[in-house]
């Protein structure tokens, strides 16, 4: 099994880095885990709505290139469906049952991620109605999927 998380933006916190770097450590004994980061558009002061969509259309053009052909998709979206960890890993279980052997998530910029992203992906998933900074939204993406394979391997973890 493979994961891989396709975002937007440049990581520059070192805590968030260290953070990541245990989850990826960690999940190492299940699966490989793969992190493709794009630049992000630069967003003009007092963007215009049609200018904010220039930028959203630019990176999901980016994102599409690191997308192949079958992986399951998954992006991270407000509206997309909100479920528990152990929801997660049952998600990531039926994806393994059904043969395919990537598992695709993606993180937007700031604005969001493309129309065109969302509508390719295979299922839409909401961590909350809240926002969170994309950058600490890798972490708390890679500490769940790091809770969904323990719970599929029967492992303590703690609640």
């Amino acid at each position: 099994m493979k994961i891989k998380i396709i975002c937007v933006g440049k990581l520059k916190e070192k805590y968030l880095k260290d953070g990541i770097s245990e989850y990826i450590k960690r999940l190492s004994r299940f699966c490989k885990t793969e992190i493709i980061e794009l630049n992000d558009e630069k967003i003009p002061d007092n963007a215009s709505k049609a200018e904010e969509d220039i930028v959203i259309k630019n990176e999901g053009e980016k994102i599409l290139k690191h997308i192949q052909k079958g992986e399951y998709v998954i992006s991270l979206c407000v509206e997309g469906k909100s479920i528990s960890s152990t929801g997660l890993a049952e998600k990531i279980n039926e994806i393994t049952l059904s043969g395919l052997s990537t598992i695709t998530l993606i993180i937007g910029g700031s604005l969001g991620i493309d129309d065109k992203i969302k509508n390719l992906s295979d299922f839409k998933l909401s961590f909350s109605k809240m926002t969170f900074p994309h950058q600490l939204m890798r972490l708390i993406l890679l500490e769940q999927i790091y809770r969904a394979f323990k719970i599929n391997a029967n492992e303590e973890y703690h609640k």
